[in-house]
C-alpha cells in the first residue's frame, strides 16, 4: 500500500526494527515469568475444561441419553459443535497456505497463531463424533484394519468415515506444517536459551537447524510444497463435512450449494477466532508494532468479503426453495424464519449479515475495542448457524405426529463448555512456551516499506546468518539470487 503524500509503502512492522530486537522482542515474552493476568486466564480456562471433562465421563459411562435428543432429532448439540471447531481451524490453513502462495507480507505476523489454532480448533471438534459414537473406544472401528477374521472393510458410504478421513488429514497436515515453520524459531530460542532440560528440549526439536543456505534452500522447498498440498484442504475438509447433510434427502439438507457456503463460512468464523485472540495477544503481550491496525484493517476486509458470501448463501436457500415449488422445502425455510426457533434464525442473520457490515467503515475497522466485539458476534452467528441447520431441518419432518421440540441438557452445555477450556488452555501454553509471532518471516520483511534506508550493523548482519537468525521463506525475502 502506498503513502499518498510520500509514495513510499507503509512498513508491515513499526517502530524500525532490526534483527536482534525483532529476537529480543519475541523471545522476551518466553523468556520472563508467567504474569498474574497469565495464570488467571490459563486457570479459568483449565478449571472449564475440567468440568467439560467431568461431564463427558458422565456421559461416556451412562450414555448419550444424557442429552437432549428424541426420536426426530437425532443430531443437535454434538453435530453442531463439530462443524463449528472444523470450520474455526479454516482460517489457519488459509493464512499459512494460501496467502503464502499469493505472497501475502501481513500474513507473517499471524500466521502462528493461526496455524495453532487450527490445530486445538481440529482437536476440540474431533471429541464430538468420538462421543457421538456412545462407545468411543471402539473408535478405531471407522478404518479397516486387520483381525482374525481377515480385513474388515467399512462402510465408505457412512459420512462418519468421510468425517474421520477428512479429521486426521487435515490435523496431520496442519500440524506437519506448522512445526515445519516453527524451526527457525526454534533454534533463536535454543541459542538464547540457558544450558539444561528446556535448552536440551528445544535443540532437539530444531533438528540441528544451523541457518545455512543448504538448510534455507530446503526448507523453502519443503515449506513451499507443504503449502501447496494444505491449499486443497481448504476447500476439501468442509466441503466433506458438508456432504454429511447434502447427501441426505432431508429437506433443509439435500442441497448442492452447502460444499461453496460451508467453506466460505468456516473462513469467516475461523478468520473472526484469530481476530479475537490476537487482539487479546496484541494488548497483553505488547505486540503492537509487529500486530498493527493495518493487518486488522486486511483481516476485516476478508471478514466482510466471506460474509457477504454467507449472506448471499442465505438468499440462495430461499430462493432455491421458492423456486422448487416443493412444498416440503419450503415448510423448512419458513419453519426457519417463523418457527419455534425463529430466535435462533434471526440471531443467526443479525450476527452474520447485519453485523459485519459495519466494518464497511474504515473508523468502525480502525477501532480495536468495536473489531474485538464483531468478531465475538460472529462467532456467536455462525455457531447458531450451524444449530439452526441441524435442528430446525430436523425438529419438524414430513409427518406432524412425529414432530417433536428440542432443548439441551446440561451436559450438553457443559460439554460445549469444555471444548472452549480445552481450546483456551491449549492456546494459551503455546502462547507461554512457544513464539506467537514467526520471528524468521517477519525478519524478512522489515525493510518491505521503510520510508527512510535501515542499515544493519555488521554485527546484525553476522548474527542473520547465524543459527536462530532465519531469514523468511522464498516470496518474504528479498535477497538477490533468492531463486536460485
Amino acid at each position: 500500500m502506498a503513502d499518498v503524500q510520500t509514495g513510499l509503502r507503509k512498513p508491515w512492522i513499526l517502530g524500525d526494527k532490526s534483527l536482534t530486537q525483532v529476537s529480543q522482542d519475541i523471545c522476551g515474552i518466553l523468556e520472563r515469568k508467567p504474569t498474574a493476568m497469565w495464570w488467571t486466564a490459563f486457570l479459568i480456562s483449565l478449571s472449564v475444561l475440567a468440568v467439560g471433562a467431568a461431564a463427558t465421563i458422565y456421559q461416556v459411562a451412562t450414555g448419550i441419553g444424557t442429552w437432549g435428543l428424541n426420536k426426530t432429532v437425532g443430531w443437535a448439540f454434538d453435530i453442531t459443535n463439530f462443524v463449528f471447531w472444523i470450520g474455526i481451524g479454516h482460517a489457519g490453513t488459509l493464512i499459512s497456505a494460501i496467502l503464502f502462495l499469493f505472497r501475502q507480507r501481513w500474513r507473517t505476523s499471524v500466521n502462528r497463531a493461526a496455524e495453532a489454532m487450527t490445530i486445538f480448533a481440529v482437536i476440540c471438534a474431533a471429541l464430538f463424533p468420538l462421543i457421538h459414537m456412545g462407545r468411543p473406544w471402539l473408535f478405531f472401528w471407522v478404518f479397516p484394519y486387520p483381525n482374525f477374521r481377515g480385513p474388515l472393510w467399512i462402510n465408505f458410504r457412512s459420512p462418519l468415515v468421510w468425517d474421520f478421513f477428512a479429521i486426521s488429514t487435515y490435523f496431520t497436515i496442519s500440524a506437519v506444517f506448522w512445526y515445519i515453520g516453527l524451526i527457525p524459531d526454534l533454534a533463536t530460542i535454543r541459542d538464547r536459551a540457558k544450558p539444561g532440560i528446556r535448552r536440551r528440549i528445544i535443540s532437539f526439536f530444531s533438528m540441528g537447524w544451523d541457518g545455512s543456505y543448504r538448510s534455507w534452500i530446503r526448507y523453502e522447498i519443503v515449506y513451499l510444497l507443504l503449502a501447496g498440498l494444505a491449499t486443497p484442504l481448504v476447500v476439501s475438509v468442509h466441503t466433506i463435512v458438508s456432504w454429511d447433510f447434502a447427501t441426505a434427502i432431508i429437506p433443509g439438507w439435500h442441497t448442492t450449494i452447502f460444499p461453496p457456503y460451508f467453506v466460505a463460512g468456516a473462513i469467516f468464523s475461523g478468520f473472526a477466532m484469530v481476530l479475537t485472540l490476537m487482539i487479546i495477544a496484541r494488548k497483553v503481550m505488547g505486540l503492537e508494532d509487529y500486530f498493527t491496525l493495518r493487518h486488522i484493517d486486511a483481516m476485516c476486509k476478508i471478514i466482510i468479503v466471506t460474509g457477504s458470501i454467507v449472506g448471499l448463501a442465505y438468499l440462495t436457500e430461499f430462493f432455491v426453495a421458492a423456486y422448487s415449488s416443493n412444498p416440503y422445502e419450503q415448510f423448512v425455510f419458513i419453519n426457519r424464519a417463523l418457527g419455534p426457533f425463529a430466535w435462533a434464525y434471526w440471531t443467526m442473520v443479525t450476527c452474520n449479515v447485519i453485523s459485519p457490515q459495519l466494518l464497511w467503515f474504515k473508523s468502525v475497522r480502525s477501532c480495536i475495542p468495536m473489531v474485538f466485539i464483531l468478531t465475538i458476534v460472529v462467532n456467536i452467528g455462525m455457531w447458531f448457524e450451524r444449530f439452526v441447520i441441524v435442528v430446525t431441518s430436523l425438529h419438524r419432518d414430513y409427518l406432524p405426529s412425529s414432530w417433536a421440540d428440542y432443548s439441551p441438557t446440561l451436559i450438553e452445555i457443559l460439554t460445549l463448555l469444555g471444548s472452549f477450556g480445552l481450546f483456551f488452555s491449549a492456546f494459551l501454553l503455546f502462547c507461554r512456551f512457544l513464539p506467537v509471532i514467526a520471528m524468521a518471516e517477519v525478519k524478512g520483511i522489515l525493510s518491505y516499506g521503510k520510508s527512510t534506508g535501515h542499515t544493519e550493523t555488521s554485527k546484525e548482519l553476522e548474527s542473520s546468518t547465524k543459527p536462530g537468525h532465519a531469514k523468511a521463506p522464498v516470496g518474504e525475502r528479498e535477497l538477490e539470487g533468492a531463486s536460485a
